[in-house]
């Protein structure tokens, strides 16, 4: 499929500033870090969880702890993405029973990956509540998901792709929508 950048609605300082925002929006709402836990979606919504972890620390002086879900073996599409899935390790090394967990992942769209971790989620145990927390909403919903802190709106349309590139995975830190040539 060829892909070109339509254009680019994050730099660097862009998702600073977004990021600081969510996280101030998490600790109003959850008065605090107290029983916080984060938890994110691998790959981008693990390195966005632990941004905001460190951004929570700044903030109020304590880190929450944080997880990696990979939710590969959960997905609803399992056979249709490749015929020998790559399955990677889930890391939740604390306790989440009684917890608010903040669920992080970088793009909602259908809502199917926050379906799946959701159920992934529960097999650790009952928290407290799990919040919702995506840096990009675009749209296209099939399930009936939203999120409780979202960073940014992007209207798009279902030729168009968003791209969070991170600096962790990527080399770079920007958020583009890229536009299907086909």
């Amino acid at each position: 499929m060829l892909m070109k950048e339509k254009s680019r609605i994050m730099d660097k300082d862009g998702l600073v500033r977004t990021l600081t925002r969510m996280a101030h929006e998490i600790l109003e709402k959850n008065k605090g870090t107290e029983g916080l836990v984060i938890v994110g979606v691998r790959t981008r919504g693990a390195v966005l969880a632990e941004r905001l972890a460190v951004l929570m620390e700044e903030i109020d002086q304590y880190k929450p702890p944080v997880g990696v879900l990979d939710i590969t073996l959960y997905r609803d599409d399992l056979s249709s993405i490749a015929q020998q899935p790559v399955v990677h390790k889930t890391e939740i090394d604390f306790d989440i029973q009684d917890k608010k967990v903040i669920l992080v992942d970088d793009v909602l769209y259908t809502g199917r990956t926050i379906r799946a971790a959701l159920d992934e989620i529960v097999d650790f145990g009952r928290p407290l509540f799990i919040q919702l927390a995506v840096l990009l909403d675009r749209g296209h919903r099939e399930l009936p998901i939203r999120a409780d802190y979202v960073g940014k709106n992007i209207p798009t349309s279902l030729k168009e792709t968003v791209e969070v590139r991170l600096k962790e995975t990527d080399g770079v830190d920007e958020v583009v929508v890229m536009e299907n040539m086909e």
